[in-house]
């Protein structure tokens, strides 16, 4: 458990120790939990009815993002294999002498 889930407990024991009702507190922790929730997403914006499909969308496009950045490194590592390989069968075609014999 959490330090503030620890507090949150002792400081409901405490209530309960001195005469509070324990389905009182936990209705009070329940909507002051909920008050600090819709706080918290007022503060970031996503406190109104679009916030649901703006934060959806962003998750893909998002994850649009991160399929076109592989498919991009993906691509480029292929390309760098390709040159790579070009350039061994041409040293290799150097180092035997081929070139002399397209020629005739």
């Amino acid at each position: 458990m959490s330090e503030i889930g620890a507090m949150l407990g002792r400081l409901l024991a405490q209530a309960q120790g001195a005469g509070a009702d324990a389905t009182t507190l936990r209705a009070i922790v329940e909507e002051a939990s909920e008050l600090g929730a819709e706080r918290a997403l007022a503060r970031l914006g996503l406190s109104d009815t679009g916030a649901a499909k703006d934060v959806g969308e962003l998750r893909q496009l998002l994850g649009a993002w991160r399929d076109a950045k592989s498919t991009a490194r993906n691509a480029v590592v292929a390309w760098g294999v390709r040159v790579l390989m070009a350039a061994l069968l041409m040293g290799l075609a150097a180092k035997l002498g081929l070139a002399r014999l397209l020629k005739g």
